[in-house]
């Protein structure tokens, strides 16, 4: 009787189980698990390989060098921004309609890449010049400013086309052959810059050993995407029209971040030291961990919400839960360099130990940063733009006021400057996210 029972019981306890597992919300987040999995193992290994690649280039480049090459890597992640001026978030907006059609995903990005030929020179015919006139003031030599700039172009090209590149596997939720070419890229550069720089400890050197293995990355990726996206396609003139739709839209918001983005690299630049430009470059390598946030949210989130249905619930629900996420997530990285600041400027080398409360703050400015740039990234995957006319005003406003009230010519005046602009942006963004989501329900009901 006891035997029978127990059989009974434990048949009762197999058959909850299999319901357990064949139910929709359990599948969905054990789907949710393996891919956060995947993705979050592979970041973390990206970002230490990262980390690494900053932290000897700090400690084999002089403060002098360190200096021009933080100079390079400003100017190249603007020059990047205003390339791009927002033609990924139109690929990304008309391709989250016609993802599941590789003929039409196709045109979306063959469209996406003719259209931002143009936008690339004047980029470069814009950022050229200005980075020459900041090398020369900070001390670089004609043949170093040379040789900076030429190694800076083909970084150029490679970052810009793997934006691009990365956006079909994305809508696809294909992660893994995403997560081994970005894993493979960035062991190659560590590997470049170890042999490159024991050598020759250049600045020059160190940005040209970024872009070989990016090279050759794109080539992979460009036959990842050929799976789900049909590379025969001509550029569609009706696509083009709508990409400059949002292009016009973006554009002037993305001339403005480009600039006030890195406001602090470009007001020491110009008013503070040599010394100042080097410490605050490697107290942003520290916070870069910061980005293995943004880069989980921009493959595994935000394609995802690009993809979701109109309706006014369900975007709502989604857009609160990523803002509660990444809040708590940063709250967390803040916490550890509250606690642990002389371990984590041990990295850095002597040279920078004496820089705690400097941390605290670089980190702070990250976290608002970031969180801004993925509200951004969140709302505008949908095709939504904000009226620059009303955004662009606030900022400035925001960043004279900041600018007159903290002293830019120090390295924490600036830090201070970056926390107050940081917020400024996460409130507009976040603030216009939902706006837009709002304006859906008054329209839901006459549907």
């Amino acid at each position: 009787m006891k035997k029978a029972f127990n059989s009974a019981q434990t048949s009762s306890h197999l058959q909850m189980l299999s319901n357990l597992k064949s139910h929709p919300i359990f599948t969905r987040a054990t789907d949710w698990v393996k891919l956060i999995g995947v993705t979050g193992t592979a970041q973390v290994g990206v970002q230490a390989i990262g980390l690494l690649c900053g932290v000897l280039v700090i400690r084999m480049l002089s403060t002098d060098e360190y200096a021009l090459y933080t100079l390079a890597n400003t100017m190249l992640g603007t020059m990047v921004m205003l390339a791009n001026a927002g033609i990924p978030i139109a690929v990304m907006a008309e391709g989250g309609k016609v993802w599941q059609d590789k003929e039409k995903l196709g045109e979306v990005l063959v469209t996406g890449f003719d259209f931002r030929k143009k936008f690339a020179i004047g980029s470069l015919v814009i950022g050229i010049p200005i980075l020459s006139y900041l090398l020369y003031k900070n001390q670089a030599s004609p043949l170093m400013i040379i040789l900076i700039i030429s190694g800076l172009i083909p970084v150029f090209y490679t970052q810009l086309s793997d934006v691009l590149l990365q956006i079909a596997p994305k809508l696809k939720q294909d992660i893994v052959p995403l997560q081994k070419n970005l894993v493979l890229v960035n062991l190659g550069r560590l590997f470049l810059l170890g042999l490159s720089l024991i050598a020759f400890p250049f600045a020059f050197v160190a940005i040209l050993s970024a872009s070989i293995p990016q090279v050759l990355g794109n080539f992979n990726l460009k036959k990842i995407t050929k799976s789900y996206a049909d590379w025969d396609q001509k550029p569609s003139p009706v696509l083009k029209q709508k990409m400059m739709g949002t292009v016009k839209r973006v554009l002037p918001e993305a001339i403005y971040y480009s600039i006030s983005g890195q406001i602090t690299i470009w007001i020491l630049s110009i008013f503070g030291s040599t010394t100042s430009l080097a410490e605050i470059g490697a107290l942003g390598r520290i916070a870069m961990i910061i980005n293995l946030v943004s880069i989980l949210f921009g493959m595994l989130v935000i394609p995802r919400f690009a993809r979701l249905p109109q309706l006014y619930t369900l975007l709502l629900k989604r857009y609160v839960q990523v803002h509660l996420l990444v809040f708590v997530v940063f709250c967390f990285f803040i916490g550890l360099v509250y606690i642990f600041p002389k371990e984590i400027l041990w990295v850095l080398g002597p040279q920078y130990a004496n820089l705690k409360y400097e941390l605290f703050l670089a980190v702070i400015g990250s976290c608002l940063s970031v969180f801004s740039g993925i509200v951004f990234s969140l709302y505008s995957s949908r095709g939504w733009v904000m009226n620059p006319a009303i955004s662009i005003p606030i900022s400035i406003a925001t960043i004279s006021l900041a600018i007159w009230s903290t002293d830019v010519t120090t390295l924490i005046g600036v830090l201070w400057l970056n926390i107050i602009v940081g917020t400024i942006q996460l409130l507009i963004h976040s603030g216009y996210g939902f706006l837009k989501i709002f304006k859906i329900r008054r329209i839901e009901p006459n549907e």
